[in-house]
């Protein structure tokens, strides 16, 4: 039993830095297109910073850790600012899952040039491994996750900006939204859908790798 939940502390602590970093990045690539579309909301509040302690959800980084799955503080914007606010919505919504998916993908492609090229009796290239495996698992968890359309999640903000009449459904339920969310990973209602999402996008990402390190130099046989 003991080893059991040593095992678990271990897995945790290896999901630890892709967690921090696909927060923060994930929450300030929101913060950066609002700014960059004339917003001054997350500059003034402080949310366009690597701090992770701005970003930090308690409930959305406990399932993070847990379930590779979660959220994190949403990031304030002002579509006032926006030229085109239904544009501007729908473009800083998408902008924290797809920033997930691209270290998602620089994960898994250090991964493999890992795998390739680092030496295999190494210890410190087997914690490499893992932490990278991980941060690509997390980002791709929090990602797809993200683009679920209920709030408070990404997806949600996109829905209402395509179908405005489902800004006032969510208005009533909005308080609620973390407590379902946390409820229905909690009893496993997500688990089937999401791990199915989840394995397509990894399963796409690393044909695409793969492909990338089979025309790479001295490949050593029988790695891949």
């Amino acid at each position: 039993m003991l080893s059991y939940y040593l095992s678990q502390l271990q897995s945790i602590l290896y999901v630890i830095p892709g967690a921090m970093v696909a927060i923060i990045l994930h929450e300030c690539a929101h913060g950066w297109v609002s700014d960059q579309l004339g917003d001054p909301t997350p500059r003034a509040s402080g949310r366009l910073s690597l701090n992770p302690i701005k970003h930090f959800d308690l409930m959305g980084t406990i399932c993070l850790l847990i379930f590779h799955m979660g959220w994190a503080k949403p990031v304030p914007i002002n579509p006032g600012y926006y030229r085109d606010q239904k544009k501007g919505v729908i473009l800083v919504s998408l902008a924290g899952p797809v920033t997930n998916f691209i270290l998602a993908f620089l994960s898994l492609l250090i991964y493999g040039l890992t795998l390739l090229y680092a030496p295999t009796d190494s210890s410190l290239w087997y914690t490499i491994l893992l932490v990278v495996y991980y941060s690509a698992i997390i980002n791709i968890g929090l990602g797809v996750f993200n683009l679920i359309p209920f709030p408070p999640l990404d997806g949600s903000h996109v829905l209402e900006e395509l179908i405005p009449a489902v800004a006032r459904f969510f208005q009533r339920y909005r308080l609620y939204g973390s407590l379902i969310l946390v409820v229905l990973l909690v009893s496993g209602a997500l688990s089937r859908p999401l791990s199915y999402l989840d394995n397509a996008v990894l399963n796409g990402m690393w044909r695409i790798i793969y492909q990338i390190l089979i025309h790479l130099p001295t490949l050593p046989s029988g790695v891949l």
